[in-house]
């Protein structure tokens, strides 16, 4: 009787925990959510009891203290110029990464030819350059709209290069042979196939315009997110320092929850 008890829980325990993870999987946004509570107790922690608070402040502080972010001069206008920035070379970073990424992708002459070309630019350091962004379009929005866009093209040329050439020939032959326009064949074969990593791109772009408009601005800039930035850490203010990001992240989530959402539209035709 003794010897079948701890056989008794340990089966307990284990349908237990199989009932949990079954919890789970059924909803991944409780796992997200607890990872972020998790991040954030662990930061809270740090910040009062192991590390200096001219460095880290607590996420309780940054939180409580947002307002005070968004109260000192400049901030808001600094957002709006950011926020402007960002989009402006999303959008363009979008538009030409696609129409290159097409382009190369579905001439074997031009895949050959500007491919490696395409490759080695997209490996090259690009805050090297910087100052060359500078020369061309001076301190203004338009370097900084034009480092995002540098940073933002090549993650959807490659990714969508890499969605068209998975596209199986017969497909295309097949819409031809029916007299097929060049919109038909691109709106009813190519981007339907190509979504996956088209969208995968988006977002790797996204990240790369929201890293090359920040650079330049805390480079060059007297505005902007960057700017303040590199003031707050300069002034010591971690509070404002982590506010300020916060608020970047936001607006990244935000980003990224709108080619998430129009991913999940453009390819309802999967799951049908």
């Amino acid at each position: 009787m003794a010897s079948t008890l701890p056989i008794t829980e340990t089966t307990a325990t284990v349908a237990f925990g199989r009932r949990v993870k079954k919890w789970l999987l059924a909803r991944p946004g409780v796992a997200r959510l607890g990872v972020v509570i998790l991040m954030l107790i662990v930061w809270e922690i740090a910040a009062r009891f192991f590390v200096d608070k001219l460095f880290l402040s607590p996420p309780s502080a940054v939180f409580t203290q947002l307002n005070t972010v968004f109260e000192t001069n400049g901030v808001p206008n600094a957002l709006r110029i950011s926020a402007y920035e960002i989009v402006v070379a999303f959008a363009m970073s979008v538009v030409i990464g696609l129409a290159v990424g097409l382009l190369v992708g579905l001439q074997r002459f031009t895949h050959r030819s500007f491919m490696p070309i395409i490759l080695l630019l997209y490996g090259t350091p690009q805050i090297t350059i910087l100052p060359l962004f500078i020369l061309y379009f001076g301190i203004g929005p338009a370097s900084k709209i034009a480092f995002g866009v540098s940073h933002g093209i090549f993650p959807i040329i490659v990714t969508v290069v890499a969605g068209v050439q998975n596209i199986k020939p017969i497909l295309l032959t097949s819409a031809k042979s029916m007299g097929a326009s060049r919109w038909h064949i691109f709106r009813w074969v190519i981007f339907p196939h190509m979504i996956p990593s088209f969208f995968a791109g988006m977002r790797l772009g996204m990240t790369g315009v929201l890293l090359g408009v920040l650079l330049a601005e805390l480079y060059v800039s007297t505005a902007g997110i960057g700017y303040f930035t590199t003031l707050f850490t300069q002034n010591f203010n971690p509070t404002k320092l982590l506010g300020l990001i916060s608020v970047l992240a936001a607006m990244a989530i935000a980003l990224n929850e709108i080619v998430r959402r129009a991913e999940i539209h453009y390819s309802r035709w999967r799951s049908e």
